[in-house]
């Protein structure tokens, strides 16, 4: 089932947009290496990355199953971007949107608990 979820306005968009190309064109070692393990259709179903969503560009996002992916670097667990990443996570969770959250580390360090993971949330 699609979610029909916001995207920005107008006026927003086309920056977001452009923000979000430039942005897979330089994803950090932990984004590239989780994309070549969801991209296609290898857990069953379609990833997008750098996805416009409401004000947000959410690192991976499957539409079908809701499901946002984000993968954290270290400027995450600063107190001002972790309040920012708490009222982000609740928009887009008030878009239908469940949002998990994995550090850069755990990508690079422990994939197959990451890929567990994530396979969980989607067909639970």
């Amino acid at each position: 089932m699609r979610r029909n979820f916001q995207t920005a306005s107008c006026d927003r968009y086309g920056i977001l947009k452009d923000f979000a190309k430039k942005n897979r064109q330089n994803q950090t070692d932990a984004e590239l290496f989780l994309w070549l393990h969801i991209k296609g259709k290898g857990l069953g179903v379609e990833f997008k990355r750098q996805h416009v969503i409401g004000d947000f560009i959410a690192d991976f996002v499957c539409l079908e199953k809701g499901l946002i992916i984000e993968v954290d670097g270290g400027y995450h667990y600063q107190d001002e971007q972790i309040e920012y990443d708490a009222y982000r996570t609740e928009c887009l969770e008030g878009q239908g949107f469940r949002v998990i959250r994995f550090s850069n580390e755990e990508v690079l360090m422990n994939i197959k608990q990451v890929i567990t993971e994530i396979k969980q949330t989607l067909y639970e």
